[in-house]
């Protein structure tokens, strides 16, 4: 069982300063590759354990501290070790062991334990259809490690036009997005995000992250998402849907539905954002048994076009 698996990692944690993916994979008989994402998913749930990059690099429980179990109950354990997201979307149960463990920590190691906790934010949802298989890039360690230390690094890197610029950034947190990772930076000009897979280079610096009052990463990437979102589907059509309609319309369209108040006939209004009026119409096209679309007219026009080319083929 994986959540056997974690807390056996874990107590291998608290026993030596220091395991590698192949020591684990070893000692618990499985893959190197299921090792290693068994220790991301440790971290990732918000256990203060972290990565050492390079040569004599492993795994480590920050700031060595050995972390007493005895205090979590039971249903606070299954809940930790059977996560599969970040602290930032675990249940209250999660949220209260992840408090317990931070508390286990030597005082001198709990600021430090509270980044590795919140320095990143996982967003299963994909930009688009496309799912390739996730792949961690190459300056992803050291920037986490920037991020949990709280330092500054002089990032080169790349847009995607293909120029390559060297800034200094304050990094703020890491956000993987589907496959891709992000960096959530304060600069000179303001917050700005990065894509980690488009750095060319890090160098840490000693100089302290300047970390804007009050900022939550999870928050502030949901922010993000939903901008990009909104410009990614500009067009918005108003509808009204019948009331068991409207979990198919949450299954389907996501975070591109938005549901309002009833109607006097007991209808729901949605609004749904699409790219186009003519690719909206499509998705919306087999929906009319729960769904009127009510504007705009280029949409309800669509439907009608669609609606034609369907009767003169079948009937």
């Amino acid at each position: 069982m994986r959540a056997d698996r974690l807390v056996a990692i874990l107590l291998m944690l608290q026993r030596r300063e220091q395991v590698t993916a192949t020591e684990v994979a070893h000692e618990l008989e499985v893959s190197e590759r299921t090792a290693r994402r068994d220790l991301e998913a440790l971290s990732v749930a918000g256990i203060p354990v972290y990565s050492l990059p390079g040569r004599g690099g492993g795994w480590r429980l920050l700031g060595g501290a050995r972390t007493d179990l005895s205090g979590l109950t039971a249903g606070e354990a299954r809940a930790l070790f059977l996560v599969a997201g970040p602290a930032s979307t675990a249940t209250p149960a999660v949220k209260a062991a992840l408090r317990k463990l931070v508390r286990a920590l030597p005082e001198p190691f709990r600021e430090q334990a509270e980044a590795a906790a919140t320095s990143v934010v996982v967003d299963p949802q994909h930009w688009g259809s496309g799912r390739p298989e996730p792949r961690a890039p190459r300056y992803l360690d050291e920037l986490q490690e920037a991020v949990i230390l709280g330092v500054q690094v002089r990032l080169g890197y790349v847009d995607r036009k293909g120029r390559e610029t060297e800034r200094t950034v304050h990094p703020l947190g890491i956000v993987a997005k589907g496959p891709v990772w992000y960096l959530l930076s304060h600069t000179q000009d303001g917050q700005r995000t990065f894509r980690v897979d488009r750095v060319s280079s890090v160098e840490v610096t000693a100089d302290p992250v300047q970390r804007p009052e009050g900022f939550d990463l999870a928050e502030s990437w949901r922010e993000i998402a939903d901008e990009v979102d909104r410009r990614r589907t500009p067009v918005e059509a108003q509808a009204v849907c019948t009331p068991d309609g409207v979990g198919l319309l949450r299954r389907m369209l996501g975070g591109r539905l938005e549901v309002g108040p009833s109607t006097p006939d007991g209808r729901v209004e949605v609004v749904i954002r699409g790219h186009t009026e003519y690719t909206l119409a499509g998705e919306l096209a087999w929906l009319t048994e729960w769904l009127e679309v009510t504007g705009p007219q280029g949409v309800r026009d669509h439907l009608a076009s669609i609606g034609s080319a369907l009767v003169a083929r079948y009937r």
